[in-house]
């Protein structure tokens, strides 16, 4: 058997150990996750990642690195005319149908002790919507409002595609037409013991693990999702992740700023909250734009002062981008010479002991290798950054209690309609921390956005009592 004599040569012969023990059933699987792996993409992070301990990752002169420089968010975008052409340059490509919304969502809700996929956790004040709910609200709102259908990518995991695709349909796709939403799955790769050793889970089993949200580039293009995008006459993708509700999905200024850059890829930003976020830091390193994690950043940078007393690395990175079709591409395509780093991450991973039972280890026994999408940064040209404001486009889910936590994100939610209320002329009472003391929802259906939630609240007659539970 050629996959068998494969690898043989590639050292990687001990994932047949059991082989022969094996029902026909669980050979057929094993030989079937064998051929998802490419042996010689393996031998290369072995030698660059594994057998070097790891030090091929990238050289930072902290003492050359630079802030990055960004488009600064006026107090007025209408006023301002740099962020009044995009914005009419943005309306314009939207309504011209180049623009498809990408999800990664790959994630379960373990954090949050749900034992689901994330965008199935209920976190809006008033009505309890799914993040996959809100999202598809916003698709919709902008469908309507543009006359156009956008596409929605939503990539999943292994884990979780089916229950996210069986949401999706109880949910009849939220409104959305099902053809426009397009599922395909992360990528795997096996893990591997500090010997470069894949690691066998099971008699029958290697284990694999998603190869980071980066991989998301080479899913899209080996899923055949890229093609769907082409045939669309799509060329813009929003990419954004599924724990943030607040993310402006469908925003023509972003958009605006991207094409008149003329882009292969864009980021927004959001100022830090305060000097150690754990964030990344969009920086100038080599002269190229690059994203510099804050477990990479010494604190001493972290904290540092301009000249105006503001902080110096001050751009976070929270993973909202416009990528642009040809560059995914050029990037994910199998073969191509343009490809994302590797990342070494050292896990505890579980694996088969000397009889074929599965042993769960107390602390890490092996090494995945996983892609960051922020990496793609220096490989594109002309990248452009703006600012974005953090009431209005950053809010995560991720942890049970505390920071980014659903308390904070609702609370975060509320805020972002109490503004909207107030620049309507109508003011929410507010408690500790400006939060309002009333749980109100404003559905993307009614208004995704300030200045048309405006118009449609001056339009409204009657209007609804202010209340608890108020919901728009």
């Amino acid at each position: 058997m050629d996959l068998i004599k494969d690898f043989k040569q590639a050292g990687q012969e001990h994932v047949f150990k059991f082989f022969d023990k094996l029902g026909k059933p669980e050979q057929a699987e094993l030989l079937k996750q064998l051929e998802q792996v490419d042996l010689s993409e393996l031998e290369r992070l072995n030698n660059e990642l594994v057998f070097n301990g790891g030090t091929a990752e990238k050289n930072i002169n902290f003492s050359e690195l630079k802030p990055a420089p960004y488009q600064a968010l006026p107090k007025d975008k209408d006023a301002d005319p740099a962020w009044a052409e995009a914005k009419n340059i943005g309306e314009k490509a939207i309504r011209d149908g180049r623009l498809a919304v990408f999800v990664v969502a790959g994630g379960q809700g373990t954090r949050l002790g749900f034992n689901a996929p994330k965008g199935c956790y209920k976190v809006t004040p008033v009505k309890q919507k799914s993040l996959f709910q809100v999202f598809a609200e916003k698709i919709l709102s902008a469908s309507k409002k543009y006359g156009v259908r956008i596409p929605w990518l939503v990539m999943t995991s292994q884990v979780n595609d089916a229950d996210t695709r069986r949401f999706f349909s109880e949910n009849s796709f939220f409104g959305l037409d099902k053809d426009d939403v397009i599922f395909f799955s992360q990528g795997l790769m096996p893990a591997v013991d500090k010997n470069g050793k894949i690691i066998l889970e099971s008699k029958g089993k290697i284990a694999m693990t998603p190869d980071g949200h980066g991989g998301c580039l080479r899913a899209m293009c080996r899923s055949g999702a890229l093609d769907e995008l082409k045939k669309r006459g799509i060329d813009c993708i929003s990419y954004f992740q599924v724990d943030n509700p607040l993310v402006n999905i469908i925003d023509p200024y972003f958009l605006g700023f991207h094409i008149l850059g003329k882009s292969e890829m864009s980021s927004k930003m959001i100022p830090k909250a305060y000097p150690l976020e754990k964030v990344g830091h969009f920086c100038i390193s080599d002269g190229k734009l690059t994203v510099v994690e804050y477990s990479d950043l010494p604190a001493q940078y972290q904290q540092m002062l301009d000249d105006s007393g503001k902080l110096k690395f001050i751009a976070g990175s929270v993973a909202i981008h416009i990528l642009d079709r040809d560059f995914v591409e050029r990037l994910g395509r199998k073969g191509s010479e343009l490809r994302l780093p590797f990342h070494r991450a050292d896990k505890k991973i579980p694996y088969a002991d000397e009889n074929g039972n599965t042993v769960k280890p107390d602390k890490p026994n092996g090494i995945k290798f996983e892609m960051f999408v922020f990496d793609a940064l220096p490989m594109a040209k002309s990248p452009v950054i703006i600012e974005g404001f953090r009431g209005d486009e950053f809010s995560p889910v991720k942890n049970a209690e505390g920071v980014d936590s659903p308390l904070t994100c609702r609370n975060d939610q509320k805020k972002q309609f109490a503004r909207w209320f107030k620049s309507a002329g109508v003011d929410i009472p507010l408690g500790e921390n400006a939060v309002p003391l009333l749980d109100i929802e404003i559905s993307p259906l009614f208004a995704s956005n300030e200045e048309d939630f405006v118009k449609k609240w001056g339009n409204l007659n009657p209007k609804p009592e202010i209340r608890n539970g108020l919901y728009l």
